[in-house]
C-alpha cells in the first residue's frame, strides 16, 4: 500500500516537473519572440529615422543648393544693373539732351547734305553738302561709339520734325533749293556752335565735353563757309535786282 502511494507521488512530482519544464520553455520562447520583435521595431525605427533623416538633409541640401544659385544669380543680375545704372547715373540731364539733340542733328545733316550734293544748283552749294556728309558722318560715328560705352542706345532714323525738313527740301529744286538749302544750314549752324560751346565749358560729362571741345572747331568753320555762301547768295540777288532796276530806268527814259 505504501509502495502504491509513493509510486503515485513519484508521478505526480514528475507531471508537475513536465509541466514546469513546458511552462518554463513557452515563456522563454514569448521572452525571445518579444525581444526579436522589440529589436525589429527598433531596427524598423532606426531604418525610417535614418531614411527620414537622410532625406531630410538631402532635400535641404538641394534647397541650400537652389538658394545659393539664387543668390548668386540674382547678386550677378544686381550687379549687371549697377553696373549698367552706374554708366548713365553720372550723365546729368543736360549731357543726355545734347548727345540725343548732337545725335538728330547729325543724321539729318548728313541726309540734307546728299541731297545737296544732288540738287544744288551751284557748285558751292554741291561742294558745301558733301563736306557735310563727310564731316558729320565721321562726327556721328564718334559720338556713337561714345553713346555706347555710356550704356545709351542713339537715334539711328530722324524723328518726324526732322523728317519735314528733309522732305520739304527734297521737292525743291535749282536756285529756289539753294536759297532754301542755305538759309537751313545759317540757322542750324548757329545754334550748333552755341550748344557745343556750351558743351564744351560746361557739360558735367568728361567725354561728351573732350567730344564737344573737339568737333566744336569744325561746326565753326562750317558756320564761316555757309554765312559766306549766303552772303553770295544774297550779292548776286541784290546785283540782279539792281541790274533790273536800272535796265527798266533805262528803258523808261528812252521812251518819248
Amino acid at each position: 500500500m505504501n509502495n502504491q502511494q509513493l509510486i503515485k507521488s513519484a508521478h505526480v512530482w514528475f507531471l508537475a516537473v513536465l509541466l514546469g519544464c513546458g511552462l518554463w520553455a513557452v515563456a522563454g520562447t514569448a521572452g525571445v519572440n518579444g525581444q526579436s520583435q522589440n529589436s525589429n521595431q527598433n531596427s524598423n525605427s532606426n531604418s525610417n529615422s535614418n531614411s527620414n533623416s537622410n532625406s531630410n538633409s538631402n532635400s535641404n541640401t538641394a534647397n541650400d543648393k537652389q538658394s545659393q544659385n539664387a543668390n548668386r544669380s540674382g547678386s550677378r543680375n544686381a550687379n549687371a544693373t549697377g553696373e549698367q545704372t552706374g554708366m548713365t547715373a553720372g550723365m546729368s540731364s543736360q549731357d543726355r539732351d545734347f548727345l540725343m539733340e548732337a545725335a538728330m542733328g547729325g543724321l539729318m545733316e548728313v541726309e540734307l547734305g546728299r541731297i545737296a550734293a544732288q540738287q544744288g544748283a551751284s557748285d558751292a552749294v554741291k561742294q558745301f553738302g558733301q563736306k557735310m556728309v563727310d564731316d558729320h558722318s565721321q562726327a556721328n560715328t564718334e559720338l556713337t561709339t561714345l553713346a555706347t560705352s555710356k550704356g545709351i542706345t542713339l537715334p539711328t532714323a530722324l524723328d518726324d520734325k526732322e523728317r519735314q525738313h528733309v522732305t520739304k527740301l527734297s521737292a525743291m529744286s535749282g536756285a529756289e533749293f539753294d536759297r532754301a538749302y542755305v538759309k537751313m544750314m545759317v540757322s542750324d549752324h548757329n545754334k550748333d556752335v552755341k550748344a557745343f560751346e556750351k558743351q564744351s565749358t560746361r557739360g558735367t560729362d568728361p567725354d561728351l565735353k573732350a567730344f564737344a571741345g573737339k568737333t566744336l572747331p569744325t561746326l565753326q568753320e562750317h558756320l564761316t563757309m555757309i554765312k559766306t555762301l549766303d552772303n553770295s547768295q544774297k550779292g548776286s540777288n541784290s546785283n540782279s535786282n539792281s541790274g533790273g532796276s536800272k535796265n527798266s530806268n533805262s528803258n523808261n527814259s528812252n521812251r518819248p
